[in-house]
């Protein structure tokens, strides 16, 4: 098996490394785990996943794990296209507001049961009902009618979603949308099993889905392994097994000791990988990756009430200096929020540079007047144990050295973080965001529309919700990216 380590490259606009997640389940393992070095085993360093539930899921750990288990309508194809998976095909109304999904007949549950449009229906409103507690089915389901009257209470089922015969299903959207078909590829429209979900709230520890790998074991802190799924309508996984190392050690160190085939390189290890004379160059492969990470402002808590001690704090990062000394030139410095690769980026975008002298003066004529009459400061993050990351040291020491600031950091678990921020979050956060599609309404319109769930930083502003919504309709493409764009630039 060809062993391979990655460097991923993300943006940085006030950047983060991939955040590190708490276990909270278990499940008992119901057979031996595959030998290490076995034949047809994959073996993989790995982390708990927080949850199993695709209509709960909102972080890239668990989705690791959910993406192989489960599976919808459509997936994202290697160019990042929707392409049919449980749907054979569709056909869209002229209106572009209707989608006719034309289901496989040979789609089975890894119980063997057959999958069938009244199941999608099912999942889809399971997700919305307010019960399930989803933060991401108002995102992802929130075009189709319907949808806000059943997450409101208001009703039990979907008035969009109709269910024609066994493999046919009708979906009306609100206005004709040109990524409505990517957002069925996020775990939160896939199917699930009806009477699996029924056993109970931990259901999601004995999955049945539809995806190529099933579930064989569990054991917290130590091992998850999957089993190649037999009645999976595509093609066949090419490995028996995944086996995920569960926090078992340093990636790079397992790697080289042959306990893992693939691995990711943390910071610290990227000289080791980059040495053309070293034993890891031919191994290597740096792949690109649509994210960007930053520090938002809590603009309901004072200091940050008041635009000037935004502006300052954004002026006193200077992220040359952080990208290559920290992130030693593995991340790009971002001035804005698309990354480069995602359509709609704009390199002439006109951001915040760094600028001491400007940031003092801003302070100057804040309300404040002066940083000794700022009130406490503290920036939430998501972690345990005290320890912070190079980059968010590095930017606070800078707030210090530049502004004479003194900024704490609190540190909540993981799954406390991701789940709760809104209600949770201090003066500033930290967070970051990976594209679920290739679109800009995936950064632009999911992260700062007055309305939206992942909103963690509750910006408002009507003229850039005007112009994320026309761009969200407009048919003709190049229009509707520069609706985007000057949505950005505000």
């Amino acid at each position: 098996m060809k062993r391979i380590i990655y460097i991923v490259l993300s943006v940085v606009l006030l950047c983060s490394l991939l955040a590190f997640f708490l276990p909270i389940a278990v499940c008992q393992p119901r057979q031996a785990a595959p030998a290490p070095g076995a034949e047809g085993v994959l073996n993989l360093y790995g982390r708990d996943p927080l949850t199993l539930d695709p209509a709960v899921a909102g972080e890239m750990t668990s989705h690791q794990y959910i993406m192989q288990l489960f599976s919808g309508l459509v997936r994202l194809d290697d160019s990042l296209k929707p392409v049919p998976d449980i749907a054979r095909k569709w056909q869209v109304s002229s209106d572009g507001r209707t989608y006719t999904f034309y289901l496989r007949n040979d789609v089975r549950f890894h119980n063997g049961r057959e999958v069938k449009a009244g199941d999608f229906k099912y999942s889809w409103e399971r997700a919305c009902d307010p019960d399930t507690r989803s933060q991401t089915a108002a995102t992802y389901l929130g075009d189709i009618v319907g949808v806000k009257e059943v997450i409101a209470g208001k009703s039990k089922e979907i008035s969009g979603v109709r269910v024609i015969d066994d493999y046919t299903l009708q979906v009306t959207i609100d206005a004709p949308k040109s990524y409505f078909l990517s957002k069925l590829t996020y775990p939160t429209a896939f199917v699930v099993d009806r009477a699996n979900v029924e056993l109970g709230k931990g259901w999601w520890h004995s999955p049945n889905g539809t995806g190529p790998f099933k579930l064989r074991q569990w054991d917290e802190n130590k091992l998850l392994v999957l089993e190649r799924n037999e009645l999976y309508y595509g093609e066949l996984a090419k490995v028996d097994f995944v086996v995920f190392q569960l926090w078992g050690g340093i990636p790079i160190n397992m790697y080289e000791t042959g306990k893992i085939d693939t691995a990711n390189v943390y910071l610290s290890y990227i000289d080791k990988v980059t040495d053309e004379k070293g034993p890891f160059y031919r191994e290597l492969s740096i792949v690109p990756e649509l994210s960007f990470f930053y520090i938002g402002f809590n603009h309901n808590k004072p200091p940050f009430d008041d635009v000037n001690i935004r502006r300052a704090f954004c002026h006193a990062i200077d992220k040359d200096k952080i990208v290559s000394l920290v992130f030693k030139n593995v991340n790009k410095r971002a001035d804005g929020i698309l990354p480069p690769g995602m359509p709609g980026f704009n390199k002439d975008l006109s951001g915040l540079d760094y600028d001491v002298s400007r940031a003092k003066e801003l302070i100057a004529t804040s309300k404040y007047g002066d940083v000794s009459k700022l009130p406490p400061i503290t920036i939430t993050t998501s972690g345990w144990g005290g320890l912070i990351s190079q980059e968010l040291e590095a930017i606070v020491h800078e707030w210090q050295q530049n502004l004479g600031v003194e900024v704490k950091v609190r540190q909540l678990e993981p799954q406390r973080f991701l789940y709760n921020l809104k209600d949770e979050k201090d003066e500033m956060f930290y967070m970051g965001w990976i594209a679920d599609y290739p679109h800009p309404q995936d950064f632009l319109d999911i992260l700062f529309h007055s309305d939206t769930d992942n909103n963690y930083g509750e910006y408002s502003n009507p003229d850039v919700d005007a112009l994320l919504e026309m761009g969200a309709v407009e048919q003709d493409y190049d229009r509707s990216l520069a609706l985007y764009q000057q949505a950005e630039q505000k």
